[in-house]
């Protein structure tokens, strides 16, 4: 007979995590007033690679009051697309990338609408949103999670999958995939999706501050005593 063999260590460092970086950095809550409509956090997605978020958040809001409507959108030509998204890193990518989603949903929905995603479960949902041009695990997570579904599901960017890997929480080079698949059966039961969101910010803020891409100030870090990279050692999972 096999025993059980018992909840993952990795959920109890989650929990962990949490309460260190809320300790550290304060609460960062997004306010359910401030959740923003799905098909926004969608296009904010598909144009924001590479972008800081407030720039991303600037053109999208941007296209929006120019133009009405995201069906508006769909029908500017590409390069007046381009010319109004140069805040963006990667202006004309994000122009097309932008074109041919919004026009892959008109095509199958008649208009820009995921209203009907909120009746799907939420695998489905996302995988409906990944076969549209554009768009991957991170965004098709967003529209979940950080707007007005607000549903239980991991959003995953750079900093956080750095951030999992040098602790040792998921493999070494995990992609983003990989590494949702890894982080969403240990997330502890009791995070309400706006916990998960939080979780997610709270990392990116580890990394922008703490946890950077090239010379991590691991002395400092809140969450060194959890972290394979900071104390050197591999830790008991």
């Amino acid at each position: 007979m096999q025993l059980p063999l018992g909840p993952d260590p990795r959920t109890e460092t989650l929990r962990r995590i949490q309460a260190a970086l809320i300790a550290r950095f304060g609460r960062i809550v997004r306010p359910d007033g401030k959740r923003r409509a799905p098909e926004w956090v969608l296009v904010h997605g598909v144009i924001g690679a590479q972008t800081k978020t407030a720039a991303s958040n600037a053109s999208t809001d941007g296209l929006l009051a120019e133009y009405g409507s995201w069906e508006a959108v769909a029908a500017v030509p590409v390069k007046d697309l381009e010319a109004r998204l140069k805040r963006q890193t990667f202006p004309k990518v994000a122009a097309q990338r932008l074109k041919d989603c919004l026009g892959a949903i008109i095509a199958e929905r008649g208009s820009v609408d995921l209203r009907h995603l909120s009746n799907l479960d939420l695998e489905d949902a996302m995988a409906w949103l990944e076969r549209l041009p554009g768009v991957a695990r991170k965004n098709s997570a967003g529209v979940m999670n950080a707007s007005s579904f607000a549903r239980k599901v991991m959003v995953i960017d750079g900093h956080h999958r750095r951030i999992m890997q040098r602790m040792g929480i998921v493999p070494a080079k995990a992609d983003t995939a990989r590494t949702y698949d890894a982080l969403m059966p240990v997330v502890p039961d009791e995070w309400s999706a706006a916990d998960i969101d939080e979780h997610h910010l709270l990392l990116k803020k580890l990394g922008q501050t703490f946890c950077r891409p090239r010379q991590p100030q691991c002395a400092e870090c809140p969450v060194r005593s959890d972290c394979e990279t900071g104390t050197g050692t591999p830790l008991a999972r």
